[in-house]
């Protein structure tokens, strides 16, 4: 289902070139989950999944301590977590996910980068629709049927379990990541390529020539947006 996982890892490992504002990201998303509940992981489920994200894109711990003791101190900033939904080039779906102490700043930025690139912002719920919330989990030096039989005995009901490239990619309900982590913990499964929650499209959009350099060049504008969290989309660049 969606497009292949290989694809979206290729992506986030150029965007990993770019340290800096991936750690700032980061730094936000825990400050506002810390500031949800306990600023511990163990009490909090937010935080603690957010902290297992932050590991994969190796997050330094003085970014991760810094975001927890803010979030520790009186008063601090409100965020507003705002999800926007458009159109790009050829019928593409996209929805971006912010993090924002100011919703009128990014409204208009996410609409600029729409405008200029061949998109158009849509409504809530113009296509969220066509996306499922996902769990996934990208393993290495296991095979699919070893992953899938250690599901099976935690009860974890994956989705899909399949072999792409060096890893055994998982895609699970948004419920099951926590016990599909713990499973793989008890396995002795404690490093991922990719643990995290993502929205997978129910079906893709080819892009070529033009039409893809001008779908990428949006999706780098709102991703290089200082209030994006995260972009998914339903293009297939053929990469």
């Amino acid at each position: 289902m969606g497009r292949k996982w290989n694809n979206i890892k290729d992506k986030k490992a150029e965007k990993d070139k770019n340290t800096s504002r991936i750690y700032a990201k980061f730094g936000t998303e825990i400050y506002v989950a810390a500031k949800k509940g306990e600023p511990d992981p163990e009490s909090n489920s937010a935080l603690k999944f957010v902290l297992e994200r932050a590991k994969t894109y190796n997050v330094p711990k003085h970014v991760i301590d810094k975001a927890i003791e803010k979030a520790k101190g009186a008063g601090g900033e409100d965020f507003d977590e705002l999800r926007y939904e458009g159109f790009g080039v050829g019928g593409t779906m996209v929805i971006v996910d912010a993090l924002t102490n100011n919703v009128n700043r990014t409204a208009s930025d996410v609409r600029a980068a729409f405008g200029k690139n061949g998109g158009n912002m849509g409504v809530s719920g113009s296509v969220a629709y066509m996306f499922d919330s996902t769990a996934v989990f990208g393993i290495e030096g296991k095979t699919a049927d070893e992953v899938l039989e250690l599901l099976l005995e935690a009860d974890v009901d994956a989705r899909d379990v399949f072999e792409e490239d060096e890893n055994v990619i998982v895609y699970a309900e948004p419920d099951q990541f926590h016990a599909a982590q713990e499973a793989f913990k008890a396995a002795g499964i404690t490093e991922f390529t990719v643990a995290e929650l993502t929205m997978l499209p129910q079906t893709e959009v080819a892009l070529t020539g033009d039409d893809a350099a001008k779908f990428e060049k949006m999706i780098d504008a709102l991703e290089d947006l200082d209030d994006v969290q995260r972009v998914y989309h339903n293009a297939d660049l053929g990469e």
